[in-house]
């Protein structure tokens, strides 16, 4: 699959920092949900009601979504891209540019109230350069198997642009919102179902097991197609009854989807079993927000989107960002006590937010902070142990 893929056979001979799109996009996205997070937090606690010239938690909402997923994702597709296709990869001063518009509209988001509209412009060129880099790739190689990876990307750039538009607080604002958390979802539903059983098919196959994750088939088409559907009715109607049983559903078919694929026989190696709690947040997501559709004064809507933003994307991108790390830079993929670190930090991270949704209302605040400081250490700990990684040449011989 694309993470496990050999790119050694790509010919590059610039900085290695710009050679493939995981060095500067994983270095980068993880120093900036470690920063974002605490600068939420302290102006939770203080009560700032803005932060670059933005309502605070719209602030944070976007930066989550657009400026810290939006770049692992890209990340992974620039890697994981000419794997499929066959293609060079993005690299050199194509890459180092299109991470320069990241940045430019990180710094763009703290632009005071009188200067959105360049705002604007700056943060939404990212994912729409990014998704037409994609939709080239794809098409040009003919590679017609992923153009729902290439739908998933542009959805992000018009969600993005949707988010910024509607921000100011009209009404669509709930809309845009469930329509930016939809595309999350819906990718680590799509990519996750491809690398979490090839992963642990290959890990287990190594050692010998008799009982490997089931093939892909028509009951993850099932399951994709419902969760899409759900989505759906969660963007246009999220307070139907019937949005609720059709997210009930989704995560009832994701949670057989994944038991499908044989993760309590990887409990010996955490880069193997993270990425099934990855998933297995989604699913957890996906039972809240049904929940919260079908039981609004018992399971508040906070708990679900934080179960998918905090849980299901917080856990599976630092998954997927030690793993491919550590393979595309030569060395084994097997995690050290630092890796575990990160794990248990970023899975305390989301049981506490989730917890304190439903369960401490008295202690909310103290359970966001709490919730922030082990974010920002999980993602402050692959900085500081994956970053000489991420900047150094690949290693010569690969030891596993």
């Amino acid at each position: 699959m694309a993470a496990d893929a050999d790119p050694s056979r790509r010919t590059y001979s610039g900085p290695a920092f710009f050679s493939f799109g995981f060095r500067p996009f994983f270095l980068g996205g993880s120093i900036f949900a470690a920063l974002s997070i605490v600068a939420w937090a302290y102006a939770y606690a203080i009560g700032a009601g803005m932060i670059g010239g933005r309502a605070a938690l719209i602030w944070h909402i976007h930066e989550m979504l657009f400026g810290f997923f939006a770049a692992i994702a890209v990340g992974f597709l620039l890697t994981a891209v000419p794997n499929w296709t066959g293609r060079l990869p993005v690299s050199g001063m194509r890459l180092a540019a299109l991470f320069g518009i990241w940045l430019a509209g990180r710094v763009a988001m703290l632009m005071p109230a009188e200067l959105h509209g360049i705002a604007i412009v700056i943060d939404s060129a990212f994912l729409v350069v990014f998704a037409a880099l994609v939709w080239r790739e794809i098409l040009a190689s003919g590679n017609t198997r992923n153009i729902p990876v290439c739908g998933l990307a542009a959805l992000l750039a018009i969600a993005n642009i949707c988010f910024h538009l509607t921000a100011s607080g009209s009404g669509a604002f709930e809309i845009t919102e469930h329509a930016a958390l939809a595309v999350p979802a819906l990718l680590i539903a799509v990519i996750g179902g491809r690398v979490v059983p090839s992963f642990t098919r290959n890990w287990l196959a190594a050692r010998g097991a008799e009982a490997l994750p089931a093939p892909a088939g028509r009951f993850d088409q099932l399951a994709l197609g419902t969760a899409a559907l759900a989505l759906a009715a969660w963007v246009l109607a999220p307070d139907a009854p019937w949005t609720g049983v059709l997210l009930l559903i989704a995560g009832t078919l994701h949670f057989m989807r994944l038991l499908r694929w044989q993760g309590w026989q990887t409990g010996a190696e955490a880069l193997v079993w993270i990425l099934h709690v990855g998933y297995a947040w989604l699913v957890l997501s996906f039972l809240l927000m049904g929940s919260a559709a079908l039981w609004p004064r018992h399971v508040p809507e906070s708990a679900a989107i934080h179960a998918l933003t905090a849980g299901a994307v917080g856990v599976m991108t630092l998954g997927i960002m030690t793993r491919s790390t550590l393979g595309h830079t030569g060395r084994a993929r097997e995690a050290d006590a630092w890796t575990a670190a990160i794990y248990l930090l970023v899975i305390a991270a989301a049981l506490i937010r989730v917890g304190a949704s439903l369960f401490t209302p008295e202690l909310y605040s103290t359970w966001i902070t709490a919730s922030s400081v082990a974010w920002a250490g999980a993602f402050g700990l692959f900085a500081i142990r994956y970053g000489p990684m991420l900047v150094r040449p690949r290693q010569s011989r690969r030891p596993d």
